[in-house]
């Protein structure tokens, strides 16, 4: 099913030709980056590298259809607006620069110069430079992405929120606290050597489709993979390869040794269980169990973990987890006997308010048994966008480092802003009560992926002007400033010419890659620019003759870009010549060899309080997922395959207990509202499915249940907007008027 879908996306949006030829392009050493997910590539890559969704990215980037000026003029923004995201998508790529002048109902067709010299004007005639964010996409590549930052800074703040406030920053916060780097420790090879694989708050299977190889390699190879996680996930269950024809028929590779079936948020007490049964074994037989040379010699706070885990008792264990205590010993065993073991996880641990906590348990068990380091053992958090990790390494962060910023003054001849900028949430709230002005978004759908959506629209239009550059409509496009720009932009997949001749961009991957990526096709339109053209010409426009940097010179050759990153970011010594090696180079990494760039050169274990939420009678603890017929807001069809959805997205998932406690029944349309600190908000009209999920539990797809999210509601330390840990109630909707 998997490869029709693929091929029906393709042929259906691409076209035969155009389609075959960009599949053939996607992932190999001379193509483009999947502009999907963030895995790896594998050093020798088959002819097609590629998964179901990184098919489907590929189709709608590659769409025959096209949103011209004179789709704007038959469509006002008013009438775009009552139509459904999957529609807005459909509609095909855009064409030309585009505006929504003051008081209009329809976006017009604007020159490049006119749609720079407005936002010039704008930026300009601001009170301080700090009245204006600039957001950024991890669709974005390095290039394009240290330009961006580069003005943002030279015009004078620091305000650079991104989609890693959103996703995996509370990843990077944890392990910067405890390993010293906000990184993953393991490479893709690593996956040939693990003993043991656990698999935490994450659906490969739908997410990162291509994982599933390497979990199918380990497996085969007698590696035991864990998945925890509180909906069963069917590409974890079994999986079948669809390049090996002779095993279509059949099972497939059982992937899963074992699956803990945790509450929503009950992490911290299952991984602090896992823990605590580590303890009790290794005093049992002291010396057979931890990890005792690499404790003592490059740790830190084993001490306090272990008098905190003793106080810990398994009632609390198994109550706040939802997990049997025999399946936590069983847990405890596959890693008790693991020498080599790689934790993974994604959003299902950094969307809470202790998501850092989440992060760090991991850590904790990481330390015990000396699994990092070493082939075969590490930390894996599994980011969800290709170049999010590398656009943070280009610089785009709100907390500028003192490093970098002494980099770019050595380099271009500017001070810097040293103090911290706003963050995603910070952003919200003071575009809300009008401290942002102007919003400037290089990539993305900025409304559909932030928390407390009515929020979020409100601050929106009370800005003065809002820019999206883009290579698709969306809704994000539909609610605005007084005045609002789409600036379309070329996509990975398309051919990039510029004054010296063909160019490529960079990309980083989920553990530390950086390869090139070129375009295979012809772009959508003459009218595009590329992203790194975008960003030149905008800082050329705003800043004018106070910059002495030579904006348009840079962009005429990226190679230029990438002589400046040389000189900037650590790791990229030599940078133009290292990417041109086939499949790119590896950045430093400290903790992958067993090196802690912490203050005191040790790993540091970490004590953290058991989470006890108490729910009121009928509430329910809701988390946001994807759909199979998604990637992050851009939705692909109506149907969740995997779990047996079809023609439809607004569905809420119940344990059946919880269905008939309520007084519901499978099918029937309810409302959901969100409770939070006296507060509520209200998403209308979802559709109950029973399903196989904890008791108390219940799971939506987002962008659609984003609404319920509260904008005050984020993590420690990170601010990650909690978007798995919502607490709600269910009732009935009411009948509608015909």
């Amino acid at each position: 099913p998997a490869v029709l879908h693929a091929l029906k996306h393709v042929v259906g949006e691409a076209g035969a030709w155009r389609g075959g030829r960009l599949l053939l392009n996607l992932n190999q050493k001379d193509g483009f980056d999947c502009p999907g997910c963030a895995w790896p590539d594998p050093s020798h890559r088959s002819m097609n590298e590629y998964c179901e969704n990184g098919a489907k990215a590929v189709a709608e980037e590659g769409t025959k259809e096209r949103v011209t000026p004179e789709f704007f003029r038959e469509w006002s923004v008013a009438r775009l607006s009552e139509q459904s995201d999957l529609w807005l998508g459909k509609a095909g790529r855009l064409t030309h620069p585009m505006v929504l002048r003051e008081g209009a109902t329809h976006y017009e067709p604007v020159s490049w110069d006119d749609a720079f010299a407005l936002v010039a004007e704008e930026l300009n005639a601001l009170g301080s430079p700090d009245e204006a964010a600039f957001y950024t996409s991890g669709r974005t590549g390095n290039e394009a992405a240290f330009l961006y930052q580069l003005f943002v800074r030279e015009f004078g703040t620091n305000n650079l929120p991104d989609c890693s406030n959103m996703c995996h920053e509370s990843s990077g916060t944890g392990l910067t606290e405890t390993i010293g780097i906000g990184k993953g420790s393991v490479t893709l090879e690593d996956f040939d050597h693990a003993q043991a694989i656990f698999v935490i708050g994450q659906n490969p299977g739908t997410n990162h489709p291509r994982m599933l190889t390497a979990l199918q390699a380990a497996a085969r190879r007698g590696c035991e993979i864990v998945s925890i996680n509180p909906l069963p996930e069917a590409g974890l269950n079994r999986f079948k390869h669809p390049q090996e024809v002779l095993h279509l028929i059949g099972p497939g590779t059982a992937l899963n040794k074992l699956f803990l079936q945790v509450r929503i948020n009950g992490d911290v007490a299952l991984l602090q269980g896992l823990g605590k049964a580590l303890l009790e074994r290794e005093a049992k037989a002291p010396g057979t169990v931890l990890d005792k040379a690499f404790i003592e010699g490059r740790t830190a706070g084993f001490d306090a973990y272990r008098a905190h885990l003793e106080s810990v008792s398994w009632d609390d264990v198994v109550t706040e987890s939802g997990v049997p205590r025999e399946q936590v010993e069983a847990a405890a065993d596959i890693l008790a006997r693991s020498e080599r073991t790689i934790f993974c996880w994604a959003m299902g641990l950094t969307q809470h308010r202790n998501a850092v906590g989440n992060v760090q348990e991991v850590v904790n068990l990481t330390l015990l048994r000396g699994s990092i380091g070493k082939a075969g053992a590490g930390v894996c958090p599994v980011r969800g966008h290709s170049n999010v990790q590398g656009d943070r390494t280009m610089g785009i962060w709100e907390h500028p480092k003192p490093e970098l910023m002494a980099a770019l003054e050595r380099e271009f001849g500017f001070a810097p802003p040293r103090h911290t900028g706003l963050d995603t949430v910070a952003t919200l709230k003071a575009m809300h009560d009008g401290r942002v002005k102007v919003f400037f978004a290089l990539g993305g759908n900025f409304l559909s992926a932030t928390p407390d959506t009515e929020f979020t629209a409100e601050g929106l239009r009370r800005t003065r002007l809002t820019v999206h550059v883009s290579t698709k409509l969306n809704r994000a496009h539909l609610v605005h400033g007084q005045r609002a720009l789409i600036l379309p932009c070329l996509g990975r997949t398309e051919h990039d010419v510029q004054a010296t001749g063909r160019q490529f961009v960079t990309v980083e991957d989920s553990m530390g890659m950086v390869h090139a990526s070129r375009g295979a096709v012809a772009p959508a339109s003459e009218h595009l620019l590329s992203e790194p053209v975008i960003v030149a010409r905008l800082a050329h426009a705003v800043l004018g003759a106070r910059s002495k940097v030579p904006w348009l010179s840079l962009v005429e050759d990226y190679d230029r870009v990438r002589e400046h990153i040389s000189r900037c970011i650590p790791g990229f010594e030599d940078f133009n010549r290292r990417v041109r090696e086939p499949g790119g180079f590896a950045l430093p990494n400290g903790p992958r060899q067993g090196v802690f760039p912490t203050p005191d050169g040790k790993a540091h274990f970490t004590v953290h309080a058991m989470p006890r939420l108490r729910l009121e009678p009928g509430q329910l603890l809701m988390m946001t997922l994807r759909s199979h017929d998604q990637y992050n807001t851009t939705v692909y069809g109506l149907d969740d395959r995997y779990r047996g959805i079809h023609q439809g997205r607004r569905v809420v998932f119940l344990h059946p207990e919880d269905v008939t406690a309520r007084g519901l029944t499978a099918g029937q349309k309810v409302d959901l509202t969100s409770h939070f600190q006296g507060e509520t908000r209200v998403a209308r009209e979802f559709v109950v499915v029973p399903y196989n999920i904890p008791r108390t539990c219940a799971a939506t797809y987002f962008p659609e249940a984003n609404v319920l999210v509260p904008v005050d509601s984020h993590a420690e330390k990170s601010r990650t907007p909690t978007s798995k840990s919502v607490v709600i109630t269910v009732a009935p909707s009411p009948a509608r008027p015909a």
